[in-house]
């Protein structure tokens, strides 16, 4: 039998679901297949940020992720001790929760970040997709994946009944994570080193809340002499406050693999507990290995890679499932327009012109910040091979009232301070800059901020940002700029300025057979810039215009009026969708 699509997506993690429920919620015939037979059945990837739950919230699913997540106020605390039960080394406010950061956070989006573990998640996303009628086979597998000219064609088979099927789609999109069969028989050219570290996922549950309660946080790291820190003692990541957690060891495969029998995982999670009475029930357990790869394009003729498919790395900073999900919101408007016929087949090539470097720079910084923990362990005193009467020793002097122990703890600052890179990088979490054939540049610079760019997000409404967020009024209702677009189609954003603009919208949406919306906001505008803060950051006057993109995107910028608005608003959509 031959099944006949528009687009075929492979694998049903947080890119291809969140691929899917937004390809049915744009009225894409589309067919999701994955060789599992359910969703994520462990925790995963957790971290969630605010431009993913951004995407979250353009979706209409945003409330429903944040009723399962841990919300932001519990994950503030990053501890470094001995054990739960045993002595603190130092302590990191992170996630946006910093009292000097709080502010950069919530004034730059409506969304909060959360801590969402995967298995919780993707039930969420898979419930919008479903709802919108998308087509999720579960328990189907990759057989083989082949395109012409006119389309791919991939056979599948049934997990259970081993019943072949062939399915010929328009395109195809790889999303099916780290070893991806997509990659592999397309032949994807990769960059980067595979199996730099090797790890331990113990999935358990463990009542540590009167250890936590007082410190609550996402991650607890746990360094005990005899160790050294990466090859160590374990990090607890929390799934459930604070009764269920993942306990990440890495461990040396040169030296053996590691005893996964209860008892042995029992014994090792006790050890960084510090307290033998702390009944621990073992879930699950997985091992893994640290990647620090990335797709040197996302395309090849008619197939695509998203997620862990395109870009593979360690798991800090939280940025993989991010990462994954907003490839999915860059993609899918994109298949929908040329799908549909709207644009040309062109404006598929801006999808590896945009995500591929953002790849690229999520994998080099998870990779930067695994090398940057490495301070941490030296200012300890502690290293692989080492006595445990040694390391203890040198802990102690740590705290010791020496000069001596005092620049020590001075470099201990240091290190941990360092982990802001980490755990606090605003400006890699949102500063997504965007330069393809899907953005018209005015020939403006990107304004510089006196703060470190990593660390710190700068909203500008150039072409190629993502459009900022700001409350403005809605009539009774405070609502974000980010609120005033998105959902699958174009939007005007005018000043209040604009009888020419909201003119030349109309003929040319007429024109063109394209949704193309109006949001005036301003001053008394129908999003009334009550606050004044939209004026102050929009970077145009009340008679320019944005044109934003489904995925929020600034795709072309005009400060002022036009001398010919409707040919100008006709020449840039023209050119954006290769028409």
């Amino acid at each position: 039998m031959t099944t006949q699509t528009d687009v075929l997506v492979v694998g049903a993690g947080p890119a291809g679901l969140t691929l899917s429920a937004l390809l049915a919620t744009y009225g894409v015939d589309a067919v999701t297949i994955t060789r599992y037979a359910s969703t994520a059945n462990s925790p995963r990837a957790h971290i969630t940020n605010q431009r993913t739950m951004e995407v979250f919230r353009d979706l209409g699913i945003e409330e429903r992720v944040r009723d399962v997540a841990t919300p932001n106020h519990l994950m503030t605390n990053n501890v470094w001790a001995t054990s739960f039960a045993g002595q603190e080394i130092a302590r990191l406010h992170t996630w946006g929760t910093p009292v000097e950061r709080k502010a950069d956070y919530e004034a730059a989006s409506p969304s909060s970040m959360c801590n969402a573990p995967q298995h919780i998640l993707e039930p969420q996303i898979l419930a919008a997709a479903t709802e919108r009628g998308a087509d999720i086979r579960f328990g189907t597998e990759l057989v083989s994946i082949s395109q012409d000219d006119d389309g791919v064609t991939a056979i599948v088979r049934n997990r259970e009944t081993g019943e072949t099927d062939t399915v010929r789609a328009k395109y195809a999109v790889g999303a099916d994570g780290a070893r991806s069969t997509v990659a592999e028989q397309l032949g994807f050219p990769m960059k980067g080193e595979t199996g730099l570290g090797a790890a331990l996922n113990i999935w358990l549950e463990a009542d540590l809340t009167k250890y936590c309660e007082y410190r609550p946080g996402t991650l607890y790291w746990m360094a005990q002499p005899g160790n050294d820190y990466w090859v160590g003692s374990g990090t607890w990541i929390n799934v459930k406050p604070f009764t269920e957690w993942v306990l990440l060891c890495m461990y040396d495969p040169a030296a053996g693999e590691p005893d996964i029998s209860e008892e042995a995982l029992i014994t090792r999670a006790h050890q960084t507990i510090g307290d033998p009475d702390v009944e621990v029930k073992i879930k699950a357990v997985s091992k893994w290995q640290i990647n620090h790869m990335v797709a040197e394009t996302y395309q090849q003729g008619r197939v695509f890679l998203a997620g862990d498919a395109a870009h593979r790395h360690p798991p800090a900073n939280g940025l993989g499932s991010n990462t994954s999900v907003q490839d999915s919101f860059n993609l899918a408007w994109k298949l929908a327009a040329v799908v549909s016929g709207r644009a040309g087949a062109a404006l598929l090539e801006s999808y590896t012109q945009e995500r591929q470097p953002v790849g690229e720079q999520v994998v080099d910084r998870a990779m930067k910040s695994v090398q940057d923990m490495a301070p941490i362990s030296q200012a300890l005193g502690f290293a692989q091979g080492q006595s445990s009467e040694d390391g203890w020793s040198s802990l102690k002097d740590l705290f010791a009232p020496t000069a001596e122990s005092a620049g020590r703890r001075d470099r201990l600052a240091e290190a941990v301070q360092l982990q802001n890179y980490q755990f606090n990088a605003h400006g890699v979490e949102l500063g997504q800059q965007y330069r393809s054939n899907a953005v018209i540049d005015d020939g403006s610079a990107w304004p510089e901020s006196d703060r470190d760019p990593e660390l710190y997000y700068r909203a500008t409404t150039k072409p190629g940002a993502p459009i900022p967020h700001a409350w403005v009024q809605q009539g009774t209702r405070q609502v974000s700029t980010l609120d005033a677009v998105g959902k699958g189609r174009f939007t005007l954003v005018t000043g209040i300025d604009n009888d020419a603009w909201r003119q030349a919208a109309a003929d040319i949406s007429a024109e063109l057979g394209i949704d193309l919306d109006i949001a005036q906001i301003g001053v008394r505008g129908d999003y009334d810039d009550v606050l004044n803060t939209w004026t102050v950051i929009r970077e145009i006057g009340d008679d320019g215009c944005l044109l934003v993109r489904p995925d929020r995107v600034i795709a072309w910028r005009q400060p002022s009026r036009a001398d010919n608005p409707a040919e100008a608003l006709r020449t840039a959509l023209t050119g954006i969708l290769h028409r």
